[in-house]
């Protein structure tokens, strides 16, 4: 569901771009899909705003999959299973705890819990209590895990770079980044990036 500021009223998006080229949302229609109760004190989107959100929407439901894909059939494993395993290589001792790495890949405990227990039946990662404090888990990537990290990043991160940084300049660059770093802290205040001590480059 968008808003539309000039109308004042929810709209329905009904249909996107086929061509996968240009402008991803070519026509949309106004609908009467929800009631706004005191819809005068609505900070109703403006044009420009509509259009932003509109296009970022649409990249967080394309992208994603988009790199999942890459990964899978390139690699067999997930753009999830990568994060994790990536994070991992790029920690000191490649090692770092349940709960950092979880920050790292986004994920919630019990889901990076199921994900850790099949990358360690592959014999990729073990998990450990840490030294200092036996109530703590760590996971370590192990020899085996590097190798398959070291064999998916380059067509990774030619995807990425395809994608994402071929069609920006340096200074869209960094304004991604920023941009990236602002929203996230909305979104989740209690953290920010990057998670922990370390920082990763995936």
């Amino acid at each position: 569901m968008l808003i539309d500021a000039r109308q004042g009223r929810a709209v329905a998006l009904t249909s996107v771009c086929q061509s996968g080229i240009g402008p991803p949302f070519r026509k949309w229609s106004a609908g009467t899909l929800g009631i706004v109760v005191g819809s005068n004190e609505m900070r109703w989107l403006s044009p420009d705003e509509r259009d932003a959100w509109m296009s970022l929407s649409w990249l967080m439901l394309k992208l994603p999959g988009e790199i999942d894909a890459q990964l899978q059939r390139d690699s067999g494993i997930t753009f999830f299973e990568y994060v994790v395993l990536g994070s991992l290589s790029m920690s000191p001792g490649r090692r770092m705890t349940m709960t950092t790495l979880a920050q790292y890949a986004n994920g919630s405990p019990s889901r990076l819990s199921n994900v850790a227990k099949r990358l360690e039946q592959r014999g990729w990662l073990i998990r450990e209590p840490a030294a200092e404090n036996g109530r703590i888990t760590e996971a370590m990537l192990t020899d085996a895990g590097m190798a398959v990290v070291e064999q998916a990043a380059p067509a990774h991160v030619e995807t990425v770079r395809r994608y994402v940084f071929d069609a920006l300049s340096a200074d869209q660059v960094t304004g991604l980044r920023d941009i990236g770093r602002q929203v996230a802290a909305r979104v989740d205040p209690q953290h920010s990036w990057p998670p922990g001590s370390q920082r990763a480059s995936l």
